[in-house]
């Protein structure tokens, strides 16, 4: 991250799969006491809030609390995998395989072969493939 959007930068480097180690560390037994009764449910204003504020700082082109908010607002999404992963439903790996996949199929004009000429269009095919979604899961 460059300095210049945080100041309380360590030299340390954290990946990906160290925030993930991090986030089952709160919840751990020996974790904070905090983070280990949160529910989806008891996160639910969480996670509004912080949309809310990722919300205000692109309103306001604030990209140091923009990155700071994108943090919470993954802090989230993590929280909530987590949570459900302890449960035994679904995992952090789940959600980002479910995305990908969404991702994929709703852009067969970038991976497949239907040729858009426009924002319209994409934005059209990709409500069309998101109604047929709906339709075959009733």
């Amino acid at each position: 991250m460059d300095k210049r959007l945080n100041k309380n930068v360590s030299d340390k480097k954290y990946s990906y799969e160290d925030f993930l180690e991090i986030i089952a560390k709160l919840r751990a037994p020996d974790g904070c006491p905090w983070d280990q009764k949160q529910t989806h449910e008891s996160l639910r204003e969480c996670l509004l809030e912080e949309s809310q504020e990722v919300i205000d700082a692109i309103n306001n082109k604030d990209d140091d609390n923009l990155c700071e908010e994108l943090g919470d607002v993954l802090l989230q999404v993590v929280m909530h995998a987590q949570i459900a992963a302890e449960e035994g439903r679904f995992t952090m790996n789940d959600v980002i395989q479910c995305v990908s996949e969404k991702m994929i199929r709703r852009h067969p004009h970038v991976f497949g072969d239907v040729k858009v000429s426009s924002v319209e269009e994409g934005l059209d095919l990709w409500n069309a493939i998101k109604q047929q979604e709906k339709e075959s899961k009733k």
